[in-house]
């Protein structure tokens, strides 16, 4: 691996030195070279190419022209990034280069940090909204361990809302396409007192008829509604000091996610693979059923037969303040925010007819966090530095049911039993109602040194804690039989932090090598279980990364090529995987493995003509457990699930601008993710194969470009695929979550 470091740092010494050589004396003109984009990834705005970090920024004209409404969509949009969700409405799997966690509990806490305007939303219930009326998102990658700290072992997607202003403005769009869907957003801002208050105002509403039919009641399934709002206010009495505020709400109302069923149990000799379960080539040959008698055998992947159709209910409320004192060389920040987020989804979790599985999420979280820093704020210094605590008080309940294989029971049922409940053959319904209350400290500090005029070291340094309080109970058909109990409490602590030089070639080019190490707490697990071990505590899982990368602009700033080469040795890693208790598939949370995960990845940004913006991004990841056995089964040196060998995007933007003022705007875009397994075994019924996927939209723009009206077209091809998976073997059944299918349509939007 020396080797491997070594010869990355070569390849980068080389490449500056090609990126210097091409450097033109002079500078071209500025509607020619690529924009300046400011970051605020080490807690201060600076130029993206002088942060030491493997971040994307993606714009609000980026994510316009994608379609980008919530978090899902931006899998792909970043090198090594893939979110996928088994649910509709919560609970987004978010992996940066191969971390992160598919535990779908709420209690449990992702290995990608998510905030919103520095605000840590931490329940996986709320990270599916938010995403309207947008400045800019940051895709962090690999450990935040110093700055963000809190479970960010992964990486951080930082996301900032656009600010009230002194001026007043106004934006409005609304889109209509297929499956009759529509979006609307609105926003409005602007002064309130002269120079001292201004507000904005954003509200999104979503609304589409579902795209998979329904063949027992004959509506449609997976549709969307929700709606949003978001109001900001920014006071600055005087120039050394600002508040801005936020309140938010989040109301989510649509389907709740129908997968596709697919049968397991062979009837016949010829229809057993070698596994014992059914072969690939008769999964809709009507000779696989599951363990109720069903299979779905018309092979449409948007047709479902489903005896429930539930609604995902989610509310969310945040609010949160943000104050700034300027200190002259210091700055003193305070950021307290309160959230709360309700759930209670209906689902037919077995995909098929019959009552077979049928599980009611009922959730609730509250949180609150308060951190506070003070910090330099004059960048000509040689020492600029951040210090910091961090305070958060979070209490999760939940009160699951799951109603387990309901048709068997008029065959228990007596005089003696009327109801047909039979636990010892898991005909029941099981309950796992808990209160998990964490109180999560946190000091950090980090210093940048210039060392020399191109040479700057930095190090920091995070001690975190949490206290964390977990009162569980498992039990059947709401407490008439209590199976298990459990009162426990424990403390889990570590350190991370962050060592690193940066070293400027030139004043295009730039050169770091960072040692990274994040980690995330251990906890208790929140789903199902039936034995006192499964709710033993898991512990801490850790990252050591090490990093080599350059950041470079050249031939007169029309081209920017970002580069970066990672080592992780990833330790008493947490792993979801399905065990079999009581012939009922389960899912459990434990210290399982580690891993070795090392790759590369590269981010092109050119502009060879003024109108044209071409970008590319590429991934290489080698992400394989090592020693790891699980059931009996032996996983060692299997891929880590969701960490493709290889993804791809890329998108040009080209602007032609009309004799009266108005312009032509045409974007194309596409990305690429090679095979993905959903699952620790790497099964082969249990991935999805490589995938291209690409888009498209033109438009018209007004000489004054405050309208804009064009079309579009998302997964252009209709590429259907599978994002997640969920295999429940002991029902003889594997859930299906697909893809969106092709989405044409056209849109309007206005800019004051």
């Amino acid at each position: 691996m020396k080797a491997v470091l070594f010869m990355g740092c070569a390849m980068l010494a080389l490449s500056a030195g090609a990126a210097a050589a091409q450097a033109s004396s002079t500078r071209a003109q500025d509607d020619t070279v690529i924009a300046e984009i400011v970051v605020t990834a080490q807690k201060r705005a600076e130029n993206l190419q002088d942060v030491p970090v493997s971040v994307t920024a993606l714009t609000a004209d980026t994510l316009s022209a994608r379609g980008v409404n919530n978090v899902l969509a931006l899998n792909n949009m970043a090198p090594g990034m893939r979110i996928s969700a088994n649910d509709a409405a919560a609970n987004p799997k978010i992996y940066i280069r191969g971390v992160g966690l598919s535990d779908f509990n709420p209690n449990a806490s992702s290995g990608v940090g998510v905030y919103v305007d520095g605000v840590y939303i931490g329940s996986p219930l709320a990270q599916m909204a938010g995403f309207y009326d947008l400045g800019q998102v940051e895709v962090l990658r690999g450990p935040q361990g110093t700055l963000y700290g809190r479970n960010t072992n992964g990486g951080a997607i930082n996301i900032t809302t656009k600010r009230p202003s002194q001026t007043f403005t106004a934006d409005a769009s609304l889109e209509y396409a297929t499956f009759n869907a529509v979006t609307a957003e609105a926003a409005v801002g602007g002064p309130i007192i002269a120079d001292k208050l201004a507000f904005r105002a954003a509200g999104q509403w979503v609304k589409d008829d579902g795209y998979t039919y329904n063949r027992v009641t004959g509506n449609d399934v997976n549709a969307a509604d929700h709606w949003a709002g978001r109001l900001s206010l920014l006071y600055t009495p005087t120039e050394d000091f600002e508040l801005l505020t936020q309140i938010n709400r989040y109301v989510n109302r649509g389907d709740a996610i129908a997968p596709q069923h697919r049968a397991l149990f062979p009837a016949t000799a010829a229809a057993t693979g070698p596994n014992g379960l059914c072969a690939p080539n008769a999964y809709a040959s009507g000779a696989c059923a599951d363990l109720l008698g069903y299979a779905d055998t018309d092979n449409n992947s948007r047709a479902v037969d489903a005896n429930v159709e539930g609604k995902d209910k989610v509310d969310l409320f945040g609010a949160s303040a943000q104050a700034t004192w300027s200190l002259g060389g210091l700055q003193l920040v305070s950021v307290t925010a309160w959230q709360w987020a309700h759930r209670n989804d209906l689902e037919n979790t077995d995909g098929s007819p019959a009552q077979m599985l049928e599980i009611n999420y009922r959730s609730r979280q509250r949180q609150f966090t308060q951190e506070l820093r003070l910090q330099s704020n004059d960048p000509s210094k040689r020492l600029n530095w951040v210090i910091g605590g961090y305070f958060m008080d979070e209490t999760v309940q939940d009160n699951t049911r799951q109603d387990t294989l309901r048709d068997l029971r008029p065959l228990f049922a007596t005089p003696d039993n009327p109801t047909g409940l039979s636990p010892e053959n898991s005909v029941a319904v099981f309950g796992w109602p808990y209160t998990q209350k964490t109180k999560g400290y946190a000091v950090f500090g980090q210093a940048d040194y210039k060392i020399t005029d191109k040479l700057t070291g930095t190090v920091g340094l995070r001690w975190s804690a949490d206290d964390k309080h977990m009162n569980y109970k498992s039990q059947i058909e709401d407490g008439l039989i209590v199976l298990l109990t459990s009162d426990q409490k424990k403390t889990f602590s570590d350190f991370s932090g962050r060592l690193g030089l940066r070293y400027a070639v030139n004043d295009d080019t730039n050169v770091y090598a960072t040692y990274n190490r994040g980690y995330k707490s251990g906890g208790f697990f929140g789903g199902l279980a039936t034995t006192p071990e499964e709710v033993e505590p898991y512990d801490n899982e850790t990252l050591d990364a090490y990093e080599v990368g350059m950041k470079s602009e050249f031939l007169d700033r029309r081209v920017r090529l970002n580069v970066s080469g990672f080592y992780y040795d990833y330790k008493n890693q947490q792993v979801f995987a399905q065990a079999l208790r009581n012939g009922l598939t389960v899912l459990v949370l434990d210290n399982a493995a580690n891993s070795k995960v090392y790759g590369g990845e590269a981010e092109i940004t050119a502009r060879p003509i003024q109108p044209l913006t071409l970008t590319a991004g590429v991934s290489l990841l080698h992400a394989k457990f090592g020693e790891y056995f699980s059931e009996g089964q032996d996983y060692t040196g299997n891929r880590l699930p969701q960490s493709p060998k290889l993804t791809f995007n890329t998108a040009a933007t080209w602007v032609a601008p009309l004799a009266n003022g108005s312009s032509i705007v045409a974007n194309v875009d596409a990305n690429y993710s090679s095979k993905v397994y959903f699952d620790n075994s790497n099964a082969e019924r249990l991935s999805q194969d490589s995938v291209w996927i690409a888009g498209a939209q033109v438009s018209w723009r007004s000489p004054d470009q405050k309208i804009e009206a064009g079309a579009f077209a998302r997964n252009l091809f209709d590429k259907t695929y599978v994002v997640s998976i969920s295999n429940i073997d002991s029902l003889g059944e594997d859930l299906l979550s697909m893809n969106r299918p092709r989405s044409l349509g056209v849109f309007l939007r206005y800019h004051y």
